[in-house]
Order: structure tokens, then C-alpha cells, then sequence
């Protein structure tokens, strides 16, 4: 094993795969002579050249459409968006083209595309720069969704999505591309669609993704102080969902939380809370408790944002709510 950071994950998933397989490249702005707005590009000009990582103007619609296109010539291109809140500019593309293409030609076409690039909040970009999408994208069928939340894996399902021959969703965060984590020095793919559970525990799960999950952790250790186990589920998926690893989750600790940085009304946390009533009622010891951002727009004021945004201490008093504590 050795030690990386998230943006290196990222750059090594990438320059493996194009090694690997001639028609995947990269586009996006500033991917290339800059190493890429975060630096997870760094390195890849030099090494595949201009006509595999490609440099863009401002204009996301347009290059979404070309690289959607390119893979019904046989390529499987890789797009950057600096930001997901961008990709709201280009989104006509991606769910009116990438992700119906094969059902609308009969199958004759597939559409092997990753979409990339940070979501949510990074800190006091305002309202505009600070939106999750996952679960809009993840409400498309045709587009699979990926939230990793540290590099092991973030490498293994980026490698995973630029294999897959169906359009993919992979967001990452921009406060999470200096973290540090154990990467295989060998090749290892993770499968698109199986969750990961993270801490085992026995009174309480707690589903998360993402770099919100971050608070999970923290909440459980000092819960933990008091008696209380918790067991940490990352989906890593969010579309396919691991429904399996969730119930079974739920069926031995009886109780659910579910933490998500998004608005609170029709987001993945809803989905899980059904999927959990409907199949495992019986099981539940005290109701669903979901944690999200406030309903409203991210706030700049840093006192504001930090109301808006779920914590640790947030977690804390759902799980001690389901608890009864």
C-alpha cells in the first residue's frame, strides 16, 4: 500500500485507464496546461498529449455534446467539470442525450461517458458554487452516480465508471482532494453499486456518502465515549444503491440515520427512508431520523454556513433521538 492524496487517486484512475485503453481521454477546462483546476490532472499532458487532454473554452454545453457524441464513434471520453454547478449549464446534454442514448436507438448505441468533478459545498463559495446534485441526477434512469469519500475509493470506482459502458456521475469534492489515504499499489476496480461499511457497530446505523460522512465518524467516536455503537455505512454508490447492505444494516442495529449535505426535500436520504419503512419495518425500533442542510440556499456569512451545514453534533442528537436518549 502506499499513501496519496484524493487528487492523485483521481489522476492515477485516469492516466491508468487511458494507458490501458486508447479511445479514453480527457476534456475539460483548464485539464491541461494548468494539471487541471485542482491538479488531478497533473502530468497527463505531458504524457498522452493535446489530442487526449484536451483544454476547453467556457462552454459547458458544447463540450459535454462533442465528448457525448464522440462515444457513438467509439470513444470513451472523460469530461471535467471545474465545478457540478457548471454542469447545470451542459445538463440538457446529459439527460436528454447521455443518459437515453442506448434506449433510444434500440441498443445500437451506448454511451461510455464520465461526468466528474467537485459537488456541494467547499467553504464560502456562496450559494451558487455550493449545491449537491446527486440526487437529481441520480432521479434520471440511464446515468449511474458516484460519491467516493476518500482516494482508495475514489481510485477504484473512477476506474470502475470509465469501463462501464453507460453514462456516469462522479463527484468529488474540492475539500477532499488534499486528503490522504492507503491506495494498492497494484490494479484493483471496485464494483459500481456495493456499499461499504465502514465502522461495524451493533445500536445504531448511520448511511452517509460523500464528504459529509467525514461527521459520521467524528459523532461516532464520541458516542461511542458514551456507550453507544454505531455502525457507518458509505454507499459510494448512490445510483445503483446498495439497498441490500442497508437493510441488513437496519436488521441488526434497529435503528436508522441517515446524513446527507443536501436540501431536505427529495433527496437520496427520502429514498433510503422509504426503502427501509416499506422493507424493513418491522425492524425499526424508533423512526427514521434524516439530517441535511438547511432549506435554503448555502449562506456566504461563515456563522450562517456553518448553521446551514450538517456537523458532527447534528448526528449526535439523531442518534440519541432514535436511541430514546
Amino acid at each position: 500500500m502506499k499513501t496519496i492524496q484524493f487528487r492523485e487517486a483521481i489522476c492515477e484512475a485516469m492516466s491508468e485507464e487511458m494507458r490501458r485503453d486508447e479511445s479514453v481521454y480527457l476534456m475539460g477546462e483548464e485539464v491541461a496546461e494548468y494539471n487541471g483546476a485542482y491538479k488531478a490532472s497533473k502530468g497527463m499532458l505531458d504524457e498522452f498529449g493535446a489530442k487526449r487532454v484536451i483544454d476547453t473554452p467556457i462552454a459547458e454545453l458544447g463540450f459535454a455534446g462533442i465528448a457525448i457524441g464522440s462515444t457513438m464513434t467509439g470513444n470513451r471520453p472523460i469530461v471535467e467539470y471545474m465545478t457540478f454547478n457548471f454542469s447545470l449549464v451542459g445538463i440538457d446534454q446529459i439527460i436528454n442525450n447521455a443518459a437515453k442514448i442506448r434506449q433510444m436507438s434500440g441498443g445500437q448505441f451506448k454511451c461510455p461517458i464520465v461526468f466528474r468533478g467537485p459537488t456541494a459545498s467547499a467553504g464560502q463559495l456562496a450559494a451558487t458554487h455550493s449545491q449537491a446534485f446527486e440526487s437529481w441526477f441520480a432521479n434520471t434512469p440511464g446515468l449511474k452516480v458516484i460519491v467516493p469519500s476518500n482516494p482508495y475509493d475514489a481510485k477504484g470506482l473512477l476506474k470502475a465508471a470509465i469501463r462501464d459502458d453507460d453514462p456516469v456521475i462522479f463527484m468529488e469534492s474540492e475539500q477532499m482532494y488534499g486528503d490522504k489515504g492507503e491506495v494498492p499499489e497494484g490494479e484493483y476496480v471496485i464494483p459500481i453499486g456495493v456499499a461499504d461499511v465502514k465502522r461495524e457497530g451493533t445500536d445504531v446505523t448511520i448511511v452517509s456518502f460523500g464528504k459529509i460522512i467525514k461527521e459520521a465518524y467524528k459523532a461516532a467516536d464520541e458516542l461511542e465515549k458514551e456507550g453507544i455503537s454505531c455502525e457507518i455505512i458509505d454507499l459510494r454508490t448512490v445510483r445503483p444503491m446498495d439497498r441490500e447492505a442497508i437493510l441488513k444494516s437496519v436488521k441488526k442495529t434497529n435503528r436508522l440515520v441517515v446524513l446527507e449535505e443536501a436540501w431536505p426535500f427529495g433527496n437520496v436520504a427520502t429514498d433510503i427512508t422509504y426503502l427501509v419503512q416499506s422493507e424493513a419495518f418491522d425492524y425499526l425500533d424508533a423512526p427514521v431520523v434524516k439530517i441535511n442542510t438547511a432549506d435554503t440556499p448555502a449562506p456566504y456569512s461563515p456563522v450562517l454556513l456553518a448553521e446551514w451545514l450538517p456537523n458532527s453534533d447534528d448526528v449526535i442528537k439523531a442518534v440519541k433521538k432514535v436511541m430514546y436518549k
